[in-house]
């Protein structure tokens, strides 16, 4: 057995405000709080700095985005630096005029940008409109090297896709982090809802199953009105999770509040994992060629 690597690692949920000032603060202080307990990475949830605006689609609301590096992004690099934690972020990312992304940073323990990730899957559904401000990621499924290991980051709808889970395992990804966004519309009934929230789940733990790799997912929770006041809004379902290379849930968050937690993730047992459940050594690559097609008749 090889030995042990263990990296506690912090997932922050949050509720979020319009007031982006206080939830960075907000944010700031629960940052320091993992730290004091020893954390060497910190998770953060999907667009953390403010509302989901994606409820609406207004041009105004991309005035929210931000450039990188910006003096968002140097918020959060001092208080990387000041924690000398792994810090992985969630912007509305100012690339240019009217060029915008959903990019996650992911802040060194030193205060430097280890590397960025830029979503790749879009959604485009009532309440999540994100198609009309963000443009599909442009930087591939390359996982970030950091002082705490390879990291595969992901976010939101992209923790849907197992070829996206696929390639930043084969890339050598040694963690899967999903920021997130999602909720429950308020019209359902209460067993959909749960059948939801379970899906969502057992996916992204199907994705650590199949790569032999351990999943770390931080939502947000709350509710929050919809501006426009056509919906009732998204009660964003939280329920944040740590999962290990066996799909075994070493942390489960409440799905109505809060909650701040550091969990020790075991890299090293990803080795014995895939010896055991050999599933890279018998993909059949020469096979696999339709993937890359819309749809097989």
């Amino acid at each position: 057995m090889s030995q042990q690597r263990i990296i506690p690692t912090a997932i922050i949920q949050q509720k979020k405000t319009a007031d982006i000032t206080s939830n960075r603060n907000r944010l700031a202080e629960a940052i320091r709080e993992a730290a004091s307990q020893g954390a060497r990475l910190i998770v953060n949830q999907e667009l953390h700095d403010s509302l989901y605006f994606c409820q609406t689609e207004s041009v105004d609301l991309c005035d929210l985005a931000v450039g990188i590096p910006s003096e968002a992004t140097d918020f959060y690099a001092s208080l990387a630096a000041e924690t000398s934690t792994v810090i992985i972020c969630s912007f509305f990312e100012r690339r240019a005029p009217g060029l915008y992304h959903n990019t996650a940073v992911v802040f060194e323990a030193d205060g430097t940008i280890a590397g960025t990730y830029r979503k790749m899957h879009i959604p485009d559904d009532p309440a999540y409109y994100e198609k009309f401000y963000f443009t599909p990621g442009d930087l591939g499924f390359t996982p970030v090297d950091t002082s705490v290991g390879r990291i595969g980051v992901l976010v939101c709808w992209d923790q849907w896709y197992p070829e996206a889970a696929r390639l930043m395992a084969l890339a050598g990804a040694e963690m899967l982090v999903y920021p997130t966004a999602i909720g429950w519309e308020s019209s359902d009934s209460d067993d959909e809802k749960e059948r939801q929230r379970q899906a969502w789940m057992i996916v992204q733990r199907a994705h650590g199953v199949a790569n032999g790799i351990p999943v770390v997912t931080v939502n947000r929770v709350g509710h929050e009105p919809d501006p426009s006041g056509q919906t009732r809004g998204i009660s964003f379902w939280g329920s944040s999770f740590v999962a290990g290379p066996q799909g075994e849930l070493l942390y489960l968050a409440p799905d109505d509040e809060e909650a701040t937690a550091v969990v020790d993730i075991d890299l090293s047992r990803s080795e014995q994992v895939r010896r055991w459940w050999p599933f890279l050594r018998d993909r059949r690559i020469d096979a696999y060629s339709g993937l890359t097609e819309r749809f097989l008749r």
